[in-house]
């Protein structure tokens, strides 16, 4: 009788706690697409789905929205097909079909014309982005998207922040919302506000079917490699710390740093009659 008490009064445990971290994922989700008002009436979302945690979480939460949304709009899952060897190509259209979801998949070579183009042990992921972006913006023009939703996180947009700084020499990172160089689309990242611990904790509740990221052999961004430890150090050190630099970036003060085109210093001055 005792293990059966232990056994009865533990799993409503389970389930409060991925009730509450479903909760929390929800409320960022929506606070991210309101704040930057990524979502409007009547709006194509093409959701580029890779088959990864985070794309999957992102389907996930923005068929929840969608259901309860102020604003009318739709769905489509778009997924490119880039001909890696060993591409499990029925994993998405079956895990699609079942859940009810329009859905496109895309299928482009590009992983040969990387091949052909990067040195062998190099990291091909910049070009494989280029190719792959160009082909998402054409077929978006093609199904008459009006946005296009990526599956970037808080921690995607901080350790870019940090690269560009200590790599580039630029304070820039990943926005929640942009326009492209083109100026036709309009990228949205509804998961900016979501760290990725709880994405990975919230997919794995879910059993998503994860198609690994390595199937083209690249290696990785060493230089990723490098501040994502980092930030997992201070976040060990000083929890919490991510949400602060996160929030940072949410408030900026142009005066209070050192770019001239993004404030006039020139017209300062202490001359009569100046304010």
């Amino acid at each position: 009788m005792a293990d059966a008490s232990i056994t009865f009064t533990a799993m409503p445990t389970v389930k409060t706690g991925a009730a509450k971290l479903q909760k929390r994922l929800s409320h960022q989700v929506g606070e991210a697409i309101a704040q930057y008002n990524m979502i409007e009436q009547g709006d194509l979302v093409m959701v580029c789905l890779s088959g990864g945690k985070d794309s999957y979480t992102l389907l996930d939460l923005l068929l929840q929205k969608q259901k309860k949304a102020p604003v009318d709009f739709e769905l489509v899952a778009v997924n490119l097909d880039q001909k890696q060897p060993g591409f499990p190509e029925r994993v998405l259209p079956d895990y699609l079909s079942g859940i009810g979801v329009d859905f496109d998949i895309i299928e482009e070579d590009t992983y040969s014309i990387v091949k052909q183009k990067i040195p062998e042990g190099k990291t091909t992921c910049a070009l494989c982005s280029r190719l792959r972006r160009a082909i998402l913006y054409k077929h978006a023009d093609n199904i008459g998207a009006t946005k296009i939703a990526l599956g970037h996180h808080r921690d995607d947009i901080i350790e870019t922040f940090f690269l560009n700084m200590f790599f580039n020499g630029r304070l820039k990172a990943m926005p929640p919302k942009l326009k492209s160089d083109d100026g036709k689309h309009i990228v949205i990242r509804p998961l900016a506000l979501c760290a990725e611990n709880d994405i990975a904790a919230y997919a794995a509740q879910r059993a998503y079917p994860i198609i690994p990221c390595n199937l083209c052999g690249s290696q990785d961004n060493l230089q990723r490699q490098q501040i994502k430890a980092m930030l997992q150090q201070w976040e060990q050190e000083s929890p919490g710390r991510n949400d602060m630099i996160m929030r940072s970036l949410q408030h900026v003060t142009p005066s209070h740093l050192a770019d001239s085109a993004s404030f006039d210093f020139m017209a300062l001055s202490n001359l009569p009659g100046d304010d």
